[in-house]
């Protein structure tokens, strides 16, 4: 499951530099993560780091964008393979 960002956001600007996978970015109105690049820290961390620094606790699952510990650590392998490309 990807990651969202609720209307609860602050724009605190916390979560943004903490995504090792560049998934977070400003929105027209708050800040906003990308399904397609978001693999809950998979490949990095232990926990998502945007949810262990959002200070409002606006950063659930995702409930529409569900996916296995498999296909996050797939999703991962190729956007670090597209990293290096």
């Amino acid at each position: 499951m990807a990651l969202m960002i609720t209307d609860d956001c602050i724009n605190c600007d916390v979560c943004e530099p903490e995504c090792p996978n560049e998934a977070i970015y400003m929105g027209p109105e708050i800040y906003e993560i990308d399904p397609n690049k978001c693999t809950e820290c998979v490949g990095h961390f232990s926990e998502p780091q945007c949810q262990q620094v959002c200070p409002v606790a606006c950063i659930p699952f995702n409930p529409e964008w569900r996916e296995t510990e498999d296909q996050l650590r797939a999703k991962y392998e190729r956007l670090e393979a597209a990293k290096a490309a």
